[in-house]
């Protein structure tokens, strides 16, 4: 058995090859999964540990269980998936969640390798040592603990320096930003946003009844400044939504001279700056200048989440903003997450443990591997199809189609595969990108990638 590097428990190897198994048995019948002995016996490990596998995949609904027959797969469809919606990004987001898909549309890195063992460790230890707190069931702005260990990770001088009632946990990064944005009264104002720019950003924004206003991002992943001043210039922009580092999706790398102007901009017409962060450890350059470095501090807010370097069971967001408390709080305070404060000491102790900066150094370089691995792959197929200029950072290539091509009928083409692309025209909101896409390299390499490349090729050359 091929057991993953990452993996610090017997059952985890164990899972990994069982959904090996059922994503190989999917068809339109169940199918018998090993019994608990024969399968224990096959990889080499006890009983326990093949029943506890089973059991987390039996929570996931991938399986059931037969009284006195065993585990067994989910009949699933074997007819071609097809889009269930007239919205594009749902149907992206739909498919890439069902069985059997192979979703080249992810950017998990934390998929590549996790710090959630260690989180559950820690948890488990905590728990242990606080069985019945006496404190409050949660804290409205976050544990205390946690928005410290933030503060203290993200200060860098005395000069530029946070304190931990400067930062604020939310249940996950859709909620600190609608708070934010709603504590700071920009609802309804004008948002100047990098093109493509998130898709999760784009969906608030328009949630708050903001008008955005796209700059695009050149192949250089440099604005045209000229023309991003006269915009400034020309419209009441209250709000910017910039990526700190690398330019996500794009995977562009602003130059520090024009960060600096951006922020002198901005800073001059009183304009808050939202710096995302949530890739910001993910940029291949060490040195690399945040917007943050520039920045007016009293119109900066700074916003992330821990997912992307812990893994899914750390989905919390949080945010960090100098100014504004007493409406930060009552925002905060307002909506009351009642969110778990082991798991939040737990990550706490995580990043006082100092566990963090090795993990993102062996995860960018595991990034960095994937990246060149797919980067090959792509100039193996491409025969005058598609540009990829390598990322500087992040987990996927932005592609650009090099002839005129419908996307969408790639996208419903690859579905028809299994396959699940994000078409670029979902990274914004005036339809924009519509020869690009966002390929992921944090995908399950013990599948074809070659082969879905391949077929990404021919569902191109279809709609060409």
């Amino acid at each position: 058995m091929t057991t993953r590097k990452d993996a610090s428990f017997a059952y985890q190897a164990v899972y990994h090859y069982l959904v090996g198994l059922i994503e190989t048995a999917t068809g339109a019948n169940e199918q018998k999964l090993p019994s608990l002995r024969q399968l224990a016996e096959r990889l080499g490990v006890s009983v326990s540990t093949t029943k506890y596998a089973y059991a987390l995949l039996e929570d996931e609904g991938r399986i059931h269980a037969k009284a006195r027959f065993g585990y067994f797969t989910r009949a699933v469809s074997a007819m071609p998936v097809t889009p269930r919606s007239g919205n594009l990004l749902d149907n992206v987001f739909a498919s890439a969640r069902q069985p059997g898909m192979l979703a080249l549309s992810s950017d998990a890195p934390a998929m590549l390798l996790s710090l959630q063992q260690p989180l559950l460790m820690m948890e488990r230890e905590l728990t242990r040592q606080y069985p019945q707190s006496r404190a409050p069931l949660y804290q409205p702005f976050g544990e205390a603990e946690l928005r410290a260990a933030v503060a203290e990770r993200y200060t860098r001088s005395a000069e530029n320096h946070w304190q931990a009632e400067q930062v604020y946990i939310g249940a996950d990064l859709r909620s600190v930003f609608e708070l934010s944005l709603t504590a700071l009264d920009l609802n309804g104002s004008v948002a100047l946003v990098e093109s493509p720019c998130s898709w999760a950003i784009l969906r608030q924004l328009q949630a708050a009844r903001i008008r955005v206003i796209e700059i695009p991002l050149g192949d250089d992943g440099r604005f045209d400044l000229p023309a991003l001043n006269e915009v400034l210039t020309r419209e009441p922009v209250r709000l910017a939504v910039l990526s700190s580092a690398v330019n996500i999706p794009h995977g562009g790398l602003m130059p520090a001279q024009d960060k600096q102007q951006i922020c002198r901009w901005l800073a001059e017409r009183d304009i808050w700056l939202f710096e995302n962060d949530t890739w910001g450890e993910f940029c291949f350059s060490p040195t690399a200048a945040r917007y943050r470095d520039f920045a007016d501090p009293d119109r900066l807010l700074v916003f992330s989440t821990f997912d992307k370097i812990i893994g899914a069971e750390a989905p919390y967001g949080y945010v960090l903003c100098r100014q504004q408390g007493p409406q930060l709080q009552r925002s905060f305070l307002g909506r009351g997450f009642r969110l778990s404060t082991i798991r939040q000491k737990a990550i706490a102790r995580l990043y006082l443990s100092k566990r963090i900066d090795p993990h993102l150094k062996t995860l960018r370089t595991i990034l960095l591997q994937h990246m060149h691995q797919m980067q090959t792959l792509l100039e193996q197929h491409a025969n005058g199809r598609w540009q990829a200029i390598a990322p500087h950072g992040g987990a996927s290539f932005w592609l650009k189609a090099l002839h005129p091509v419908d996307m969408q009928r790639v996208f419903e083409r690859l579905l028809a595969e299994r396959i699940v692309i994000a078409p670029g025209e979902i990274f914004s909101q005036q339809g924009a990108w519509q020869q690009h896409l966002r390929l992921s390299y944090t995908v399950d390499w013990d599948k074809d990638i070659a082969q879905a490349l391949k077929t990404l090729a021919q569902a191109i050359d279809a709609e060409t």
